[in-house]
């Protein structure tokens, strides 16, 4: 790129004159020399004429965190889908997610959305579970503990790269770290603790693939360790490690990811849970689809035994617009494991409240 062009570009912006029905795809390649994020996505709206349409739909891009710690769109990941169909097609949903075309790179440690993030006033069980227990003797509650049905949720999810093209032009190293609490807010009489707390960070290794199976596109591969744990002591105290392998599918409308796992062994005697995999399960398939505004989610997960250690879970979510970014959310959940401390208890429990970040 001639710096000539580059500054009659940042002068044709800084004048605000700038305005393009039919982009010129020079102007477009100069604004990846901007630094700044905020300045280069200014640089592509004003090269597209983009800053002159209406508000963009929700998918121009995933929902990121700035570094000034404000949620924004993060249109970066689809700003070349957004400039005109002569310069490039859209972006798939996990193509926008995962970075995973070298056109939606966005480099290292911007921080962006991972799984839902939500707060959910009222979530309620018509079976809360005030005896834990496990097979560990250390970790079984011997006194029932005076928990009410109805408390509040609220999940916050953040991933960011840490290392771009691994290997020569493959392969992305993601960090991940998710954390979901259940807020008794409503029992004064115990007042009002947190009954539980899940922490999971964890890594990733995500590759870009291109086949097609049964009318799917395979467009991702991923290899991680997880951690997942409630940070309390005995007897409370529930963790588990995990090797999980990701295949991600698409097709217009449509993201599945199926998961399965390997729990790293431990020690019997310091096991907080020996038999958690034949409940919270050995892999989950998670299916998303997007229609007229609104998402469903549905999450599926299984132990992959027969018998006695047959156990499942399923969870459905829907959101919706409510204002601007804002949407309405609502969560049906049914079986083992809603919680790390729950991960022997069957229950259903239902929650409605808002999203800021939903899966795409």
């Amino acid at each position: 790129m001639k710096p000539r062009r580059i500054l009659l570009l940042a002068g044709c912006l800084a004048a605000g004159v700038c305005h393009a029905q039919n982009p010129n795809p020079m102007d477009i390649r100069a604004c990846t020399a901007i630094e700044s994020d905020a300045q280069r996505l200014a640089c592509y709206d004003h090269a597209t004429g983009r800053d002159q349409l209406p508000a963009a739909q929700k998918h121009t891009g995933q929902p990121a965190v700035t570094g000034e710690g404000v949620f924004a769109h993060d249109r970066q990941a689809s700003v070349v889908a957004a400039a005109a169909p002569a310069v490039s097609q859209p972006l798939s949903l996990l193509d926008s997610r995962w970075e995973l075309s070298p056109e939606s790179k966005l480099g290292t440690f911007n921080l962006r959305g991972y799984k839902p993030v939500y707060a959910m006033p009222v979530f309620a069980t018509s079976n809360q579970n005030t005896e834990p227990h496990s097979p560990n003797p250390d970790n079984t509650v011997h006194d029932p503990q005076h928990m009410q049905n109805v408390e509040g949720k609220f999940q916050l999810s953040l991933k960011t790269k840490l290392w771009q093209d691994v290997f020569g032009d493959a392969g992305d190293l993601w960090l991940g770290y998710t954390q979901s609490s259940r807020w008794q807010v409503y029992n004064a009489q115990a007042s009002r603790p947190f009954r539980e707390t899940d922490y999971q960070p964890e890594a990733m290794l995500v590759f870009d693939t291109h086949y097609r199976v049964s009318g799917w596109d395979g467009r991702l591969f991923g290899i991680g360790i997880a951690h997942q744990s409630n940070g309390r002591g005995n007897p409370l105290s529930r963790s588990w490690n995990r090797v999980i392998a990701d295949f991600g599918f698409e097709r217009p409308g449509w993201t599945v990811m199926f998961r399965p796992w390997w729990r790293v062994p431990e020690s019997r005697s310091d096991d907080d849970n020996p038999d958690i995999s034949d409940y919270m399960g050995r892999a989950d398939v998670q299916i998303v689809h997007e229609w007229r505004g609104q998402e469903f989610g549905m999450m599926l997960r299984h132990s992959l035994r027969g018998g006695s250690r047959s156990h499942g879970a399923m969870r459905f979510t829907w959101s919706f617009p409510v204002a601007g970014n804002l949407r309405g959310y609502m969560e049906l959940f049914k079986g083992y494991g809603e919680s790390m401390i729950d991960y022997n208890h069957n229950a259903t429990y239902l929650g409605v409240g808002v999203s800021l970040l939903d899966w795409y």
